[in-house]
């Protein structure tokens, strides 16, 4: 089992330039959950993230990992402890697949210790894991954006933190994709103690897969809790601003968001 780690954000203030975008953010990740941020388009869910994994400073707060400020930390001792997907990465021009997944063992690597078994066994770990295997040799710039998203997934897995901050990882990936890799991170949890935060726009997957959701809006959280419990339609309406039914997934047992839209306002909406 991963260690527990204390990871808090204390009154995080974020922007960027003279632009704030994030306002006294306060937010205790449940140690050896799967939390999952959402919020409509720009409401500051990865800049929260962005915050939280030590990429972008606060301009007032602090985030805390075990009662340190972690902007203040060693960059080697947060890697081993913290993994980070960010939205969007860019990998080195020409590097194969397993040389990208390869540079999440760094972190691991003293100044003088050498590559060992070890890390070839985390490495073919997370690729197997992310159905990449037989992508190993392959150029990462020849891939298909699923196929790339599931590779930076199996960097991010290779580091094996026992905290994991994962930004829309689901983006580009086909439905089937999407359910392994929400799959995959929920093993991680509930099988090795791993705390994983993601950041998910879709609401349905986010409510099935979280045991703690986090709802944003307009850089402020407004509720956090089970799924149970935030996602209602009020809090769906105050969001999104969108009018919807919530009833309950057959599959899961927990909340699924139907929406309404304006040509079906009044047609089967009463409770």
């Amino acid at each position: 089992m991963s260690a527990e780690h204390q990871f808090i954000a204390a009154g995080m203030d974020l922007g960027y330039g003279d632009r704030q975008v994030v306002s006294d953010f306060n937010l205790a990740i449940p140690p050896g959950k799967l939390t999952v941020i959402v919020g409509a388009n720009a409401c500051g869910k990865s800049t929260v993230l962005r915050g939280m994994a030590r990429l972008l400073a606060p301009t007032r707060g602090a985030v805390y990992l075990d009662g340190k400020p972690i902007h203040t930390m060693p960059t080697r001792e947060v890697a081993t402890i913290l993994g980070v997907l960010p939205q969007s990465p860019i990998a080195p021009d020409a590097i194969v697949v397993a040389d990208l997944v390869g540079r999440g063992r760094y972190p691991h690597q003293g100044w003088f210790r050498r590559w060992t078994p070890e890390d070839d066994a985390a490495v073919a770990e997370a690729l197997r894991a992310t159905d990449t295997l037989e992508l190993a040799d392959r150029p990462v710039d020849e891939l298909s954006g699923g196929q790339r998203q599931r590779v930076w997934i199996a960097m991010a897995l290779a580091q094996q933190t026992d905290l994991l901050l994962l930004d829309e990882p689901t983006t580009f990936l086909d439905i089937n994709h999407q359910v392994e890799v929400l799959d995959l991170l929920t093993d991680l949890v509930r099988n090795n103690g791993r705390t994983i935060v993601v950041v998910l726009h879709d609401l349905n997957l986010a409510c099935r897969y979280a045991d703690h959701i986090v709802a944003m809006k307009a850089g402020r959280l407004v509720a956090e809790g089970r799924p149970s419990e935030v996602m209602t339609e009020a809090i769906v309406a105050e969001i999104f601003g969108m009018a919807s039914r919530v009833v309950i997934d057959p599959i899961s047992d927990t909340p699924m968001i139907v929406p309404i839209g304006r040509h079906h306002i009044g047609a089967k909406t009463a409770a």
